[in-house]
């Protein structure tokens, strides 16, 4: 699609991250701001939510205009006109769709669905556009008014802050993606990979040797994200895209993440840093599995162990006492309910049992950036160099002083990972290789991967054996129960501020295949994300 396609960006809602609540987490300005524009005379200030005659009478008169074209009038009738008539104007200037039929469904209180039945026409070519979506209507504050709350998703269900349509050439070639055994790979038979066929297709498109077709789609407000394709006017011609994922291991990965609300899984091969599996079940549908950026919990614990180990502080079966509560800086950190202490522990003991404060009183030995080193130069994350082949996160590991060097220890504090970082971490555990995962081949563009030192053969036996305990008769048993060849695992949870639980997260591994998930407010590990991971590693790769 001809980048030279004036835009209309979208406002009305202001979105912010909330701290650690995690992705599509969002602080909605109060849809009762008086921030729109009025039409006619001021009607006399009423109070309390609209009532059924006016959701009627405010729908009624905003659907009309809509249907008309009249871009500037329609926004008055919604709570941010400012916001809304760039977005109503550009559905018929920029995005070419006419003949709008909309059908109001059986209101829900205020909020009230519909059906847009419309034409999208382009140089001479139609193709009818269909769709449902839903409103709410408000009343302003200052005037009484019962008005259309404005938010993108009005326009198109898919439609995000900063978003606006355009329909066009499309601006990249449509692409096959193959997974490694040739499969074609669609996002009708695998969503998940819905938003990253769009990356694969904005960023290899030309290179696949294919010819863009005429489409609608959506523009994201972020320079250089992937359009997403809404409905195709003219077809393209389709080049062939490799890739390292496994047909048969992303359908595990779909089916598994289906079973928990807001959660990602990522799988990857071992020896040889290869994505063979990515999936996410999120309502903002978000890749919170590349891109994602939340406290890994207990996890962390992997990196936390080597750093121990390879700094000469203590080993697998040195002391690593597990007492009721540790102080650190103040700061009073606890273990999990239930736990019972243990002043004669190994750190196999702890590990294997997710002691926190076991891992918290070693934070008088370590220096601040101790985790961060071990995490960069062994691990290889936290330093912005990853290329897998779409936008992903490398993790973030920072130095901290104060309470946050024993946070970070058990993974709380500043710690960011994704389930991609996590996955790459058990890999190179049992391994003792760091290598940069990818989800296209390196040969596809030549580009430059992360390298990293990668861990001593002691600290990696050590790992695999502490990982397998836990898999065997420590936290994650439950979990990996009926998994042969060699495994093991770590469980986590992480708390949120604002949760009523804490985000879920555990990673295994099996034979050559490491996968690790997440699920934000899923409890503990086993509760969500490990059933998700050994679901995936059931597959065998």
């Amino acid at each position: 699609m001809g980048k030279g396609v004036r835009t209309a960006v979208i406002g009305g809602v202001f979105a912010v991250m909330v701290g650690g609540a995690g992705y599509g987490a969002y602080n909605l300005l109060s849809a009762l701001n008086d921030t729109g524009g009025t039409a006619g005379a001021a009607a006399p200030a009423r109070t309390g939510p609209p009532g059924a005659g006016e959701v009627d009478e405010t729908t009624g008169k905003f659907f009309a205009a809509w249907e008309k074209g009249r871009a500037a009038e329609a926004a008055t009738y919604t709570n941010d006109a400012a916001a809304a008539e760039p977005l109503l104007t550009a559905y018929a200037d920029d995005a070419h769709i006419t003949r709008v039929r909309i059908t109001p469904g059986r209101a829900n209180g205020a909020t009230v669905p519909f059906t847009v039945r419309a034409t999208v026409s382009y140089q001479g070519r139609s193709k009818s556009l269909g769709y449902k979506s839903e409103l709410t209507v408000v009343r302003r504050r200052t005037t009484g008014r019962a008005l259309v709350d404005w938010q993108p998703s009005v326009v198109h269900p898919k439609l995000r802050q900063g978003d606006t349509l355009v329909t066009g050439e499309a601006a990249d070639p449509p692409v096959e993606a193959v997974d490694r055994d040739g499969r074609v790979l669609t996002k009708e038979k695998y969503p998940s990979l819905g938003p990253i066929l769009d990356e694969l297709r904005a960023k290899y498109g030309d290179r696949a040797g294919g010819k863009p077709g005429v489409e609608l789609a959506i523009r994201h407000e972020t320079e250089g994200a992937a359009d997403t394709s809404l409905l195709t006017l003219a077809e393209g011609r389709p080049g062939k895209l490799p890739t390292t994922l496994s047909a048969r291991v992303q359908a595990a990965a779909e089916s598994a993440v289906k079973k928990y609300a807001e959660s990602s899984v990522v799988a990857v091969r071992p020896s040889t840093g290869e994505v063979l599996a990515v999936a996410n079940h999120r309502d903002d549908g978000f890749d919170a599995a590349f891109l994602g950026k939340l406290a890994p919990g207990s996890t962390m614990k992997i990196i936390s162990a080597a750093t121990l180990i390879d700094n000469g502080i203590t080993s697998m079966n040195g002391p690593a006492p597990c007492p009721d509560e540790a102080v650190w800086q103040s700061q009073t950190f606890h273990n999990l309910k239930g736990l019972a202490p243990d002043e004669h522990a190994t750190l196999a003991d702890s590990f294997a049992r997710s002691c926190n404060t076991a891992f918290v009183k070693y934070a008088d030995e370590v220096k601040a950036d101790s985790l961060t080193e071990e995490a960069q130069n062994r691990f290889g994350l936290g330093r912005d160099d990853w290329k897998t082949g779409i936008p992903s996160f490398d993790g973030s590991v920072p130095a901290s002083g104060g309470p946050d060097t024993a946070a970070n220890l058990i993974g709380q504090g500043q710690v960011q990972m994704s389930p991609l970082n996590l996955a790459s971490v058990t890999a190179t555990a049992t391994t003792g290789v760091f290598r940069q995962p990818v989800i296209v081949p390196r040969s596809l563009d030549d580009r430059e991967l992360a390298t990293a030192r990668g861990l001593p053969a002691s600290t990696v036996q050590q790992l695999r054996a502490m990982m397998n305990r836990t898999a065997t008769s420590g936290t994650a048993a439950g979990v990996m129960a009926g998994l042969s060849g060699s495994i093991g695992a770590k469980t986590g949870s992480a708390e949120v501020d604002g949760q009523a639980r804490s985000d879920s997260w555990f990673t295994g591994y099996r034979d050559d295949v490491a996968a690790a998930a997440m699920t934000q407010d899923g409890g503990h590990g086993i509760d969500a994300a490990g059933p998700i991971v050994a679901a995936v590693l059931r597959t065998g790769g």
